[in-house]
């Protein structure tokens, strides 16, 4: 059998199908991690603030049946947080103070990536929006970010 016939065989074309068949797959698998703005659930710590996991209370139990966000030491005063996995980001404009608003940009539906410098910040177009009342303060966006509620019970901010 010459080299040529041996590359041009059954085993070649079963080995060409696997290797087809692995491409494939793998370029499933990094485009579903690649369709995804869920950062595990967490909050996408922006202004400082450590990342609070979606499930459970960050307290340690659920209280009056509402799911905990965050601990209010998580949220800087001047700053905020977003939680993409649960739609909001959380503001303490001053000391004591929480809001909380929709985290996509009204814009074009882009998610808001971060809270700086007083402002809640999409880097789709670069719209920024008021920690205080969701106003926007900048970009191509001409609608605020709606308020949602809230409730802070203790130390614990959960939605209402």
């Amino acid at each position: 059998m010459s080299d040529e016939q041996e590359l041009t065989g059954p085993a070649t074309q079963t080995r060409r199908a696997l290797l087809t068949g692995a491409g494939a797959v793998g370029a499933a698998v990094i485009l579903a991690a690649c369709g995804s703005d869920d950062s595990g659930g967490g909050a996408a710590p922006t202004s400082g603030g450590p990342a609070v996991p979606s499930t459970g209370d960050a307290g340690g139990g659920d209280r009056e049946g509402a799911q905990s966000l965050a601990r209010t030491a998580d949220i800087p005063v001047g700053g905020g947080a977003v939680y993409p996995a649960q739609g909001v980001v959380i503001t303490q404009p001053t000391a004591g103070q929480f809001k909380a608003f929709d985290s996509i940009c009204t814009h074009q539906g882009c998610p808001v990536t971060n809270v700086d410098g007083g402002t809640i910040n999409c880097t789709c177009h670069f719209s920024k929006f008021s920690i205080e009342d969701g106003s926007v303060k900048g970009g191509p966006a001409t609608k605020p970010l709606p308020a949602k509620n809230i409730k802070v019970t203790g130390d614990q901010i959960s939605l209402a």
